[in-house]
């Protein structure tokens, strides 16, 4: 309405004759400025928007965590309110930076690097620089150029301190004597000995080990296959907080001569060391304290050669190491699997090798809950939850063997990956029901599905986080056969999906799923059947985008043409004698603005 109004006023100072019209002054005093969350970090860094849906952006809230007084317990994180990276309850996500299971005062120094969404990033308020003529405001300001080559003004409201932004130390003639002398030193020298070991592990690093037999360091090896082969490597480090599965083959010219001397085949060999819960503990090796020993939960015996077969070959390691943040490794188990190898020319056989990191001391209820799939929402590519009664598992898939044939293995549904999967089932027939059920059963799998999570975090106590499975069976009536048995050759999984939330951060949910059943009938006479099975799952986006924003409704002036006709016949007559006076026309705006605003109470 304002807007209106002064619109008004311009249509009668353009009547007043040139000598009469209030000149305008040289400086404006504001300007109008329009709010957008645009998110830059760094001078000259593109700005982004906020809207994950295209063509149309909104203003995100900013959260701010207000500074701890000096004598209360200082909030170890304050980054996010919702973890989105945390996927597994109860354990350390890496590099999941706004993790409280990671226990982290300052997770940069243990993390390489912080995935998006979990820290909190600068908050910036911009408008189109050409609106800006003056500033007056008490926070940091700057131009920061868009994608787009248009520059951008915007304002820094947050404050820095609880953010992990850091402003970088400028060098010039006057700060390099002074930066040279704290950080400076002769070129060339060894770093091993002029630095002590760090104090913790970083994600990635090796993992030290000390054999006390031999008084010697060496590193948690986990071999892993190299070249066309598949040949194993034994040098192959393990990194820290890496839960990685690798597969390697081994030949044998002689299996009878390695068999009980190759230490690779051996299980002792791969637990007769302990491990350095920190890199610190190098400095003093007889501290019993920083060193933590491989136990062994499963009974492995040694080789033994006995006739052509070569015994309790090691086939199978698993490390199971339990860490608590930068206090490091507390905990490490191991288990084998172990095979029979006959004594042949060129013997070969695969080994797998298996670490898994976890949180030390997890309870048991978060060791129960599995991995989540988003936290939230889901993350795309990750199983989609089911549940069967109090029994939380994924959604699966047909699986086939070399052959064609069902495997007893399946593949896992995930999270808006659309797919199609078939094998052969063969059947001995005994009666028709009894067919029907087990083709079901290979179908949608075991247990069957009967709900499945709205978001990825669900919690199976919590009934209302899951929805149920509609279903529809195979219809007998609907075939029209009367020596014939029904059975279903094809299940196709559809799930309703959409976006909810913000639109700078929104959360993928479920809203609904079902399992459609295609049937055909086979002949009651024949005794052993091969079936073609097929399982297909679609993904169908459900989102319904809001209107892009628009600015406020503008009012319509609908006036007669003659409306200005009696000021005109007056400013007209005389106007050169009231050249240097403009009481009449200010006093004219005046009432006209009282009217206009009666109007609008």
């Amino acid at each position: 309405m304002f807007t209106s109004q002064l619109a008004l006023l311009y249509v009668f100072f353009l009547m007043v004759p040139e000598g009469v019209r209030p000149q305008p002054s040289p400086s404006p005093s504001g300007a109008v400025s329009t709010q957008s969350d645009l998110g830059p970090r760094t001078q000259g860094e593109a700005l982004q928007s906020s809207s994950e849906v295209p063509g149309v952006s909104t203003v995100s809230p900013t959260v701010v965590t207000p500074s701890a007084p000096g004598n209360r317990t200082v909030d170890l994180f304050p980054v996010l309110p919702i973890c989105v990276c945390d996927l597994t309850p109860g354990a350390c996500d890496m590099n999941c930076c706004c993790d409280r299971d990671c226990y982290l005062l300052h997770p940069r120094t243990v993390f390489s690097f912080c995935l998006p969404g979990s820290v909190r990033s600068s908050s910036w308020v911009c408008v189109d620089n050409s609106l800006i003529f003056r500033s007056n405001s008490p926070f940091p300001s700057r131009v920061f150029m868009d994608s787009n080559g248009i520059k951008q003004f915007c304002v820094h409201v947050n404050n820095s301190k609880l953010t992990y932004f850091q402003k970088l130390q400028k060098v010039n003639a006057t700060s390099f004597q002074a930066l040279a002398t704290e950080f400076g030193g002769e070129s060339f020298t060894s770093t091993f000995q002029t630095q002590s070991p760090p104090p913790f592990y970083r994600a990635g690093d090796p993992i030290l080990t000390y054999f006390p037999k031999w008084s010697v360091i060496g590193l948690l090896r986990q071999p892993a296959g190299v070249g066309a082969g598949g040949l194993c490597a034994e040098s192959n480090p393990a990194g820290f907080l890496e839960s990685k599965s690798t597969t390697c083959a081994r030949f044998f010219k002689n299996l009878a001569d390695s068999c009980t001397l190759d230490p690779t085949l051996n299980a002792a060999s791969y637990h007769n060391f302990t491990v350095l819960k920190v890199p610190r503990g190098l400095s003093d090796l007889q501290n019993t304290k920083f060193q933590v020993p491989v136990t062994s939960v499963s009974q492995a015996d040694s080789p033994l050669l006995a006739g052509n077969t070569c015994q309790n070959v090691v086939s199978q390691v698993i490390y199971e190491i339990e860490t608590n943040g930068t206090f490091g490794i507390q905990k490490v188990s191991i288990s084998f699997g172990q095979t029979n190898l006959t004594v042949e020319p060129g013997t070969s056989f695969q080994q797998h090798f298996i670490i898994h990191f976890r949180a030390f001391q997890q309870s048991t209820a978060a060791s129960l809950t599995g991995f989540r799939s988003g936290n939230p929402g889901y993350i795309a590519e990750k199983p989609l939850l089911a549940l069967t009664g109090d029994r939380r598992h994924s959604m699966t898939l047909l699986q086939s063997k070399g052959d064609g044939t069902c495997s007893t293995k399946r593949h896992e549904v995930q999270f808006g990956v659309n797919a199609i999967s078939g094998c052969k089932l063969r059947l001995k027939r005994v009666d028709c029901s009894h067919l029907q059920r087990e083709i079901y059963q290979t179908l949608h799998g075991s247990p069957r599905p009967e709900h499945v999570a709205i978001f990825g975090n669900a919690d199976p106590a919590q009934k209302g986080e899951w929805t149920r499975i509609l279903s529809r069976n195979c219809s007998v009536s609907a075939m029209h056969c009367t020596s014939c048995c029904v059975i279903p050759v094809s299940l196709e999984i559809q799930i309703l999906w959409a976006y909810v939330g913000l639109q700078s951060n929104p959360q993928a949910h479920v809203s609904g799923a079902r399992f459609l059943y295609h049937c055909q009938p086979i002949q009651d006479s024949q005794q052993e059947t091969e079936v073609p099975l097929t399982t297909v799952v679609t993904f169908v986006d459900i989102t319904q985008k809001p209107e892009p924003p628009r600015g406020q409704p503008r009012m319509d002036w609908k006036l007669p043409f003659d409306f200005f006709f009696p000021f005109k016949m007056v400013f007209s007559r005389g106007a050169d004698s009231q050249k240097g006076s403009v009481s009449p026309i200010l006093i004219l705006c005046l009432l006209l603005l009282g009217v206009l605003n009666l109007e609008t109470k």
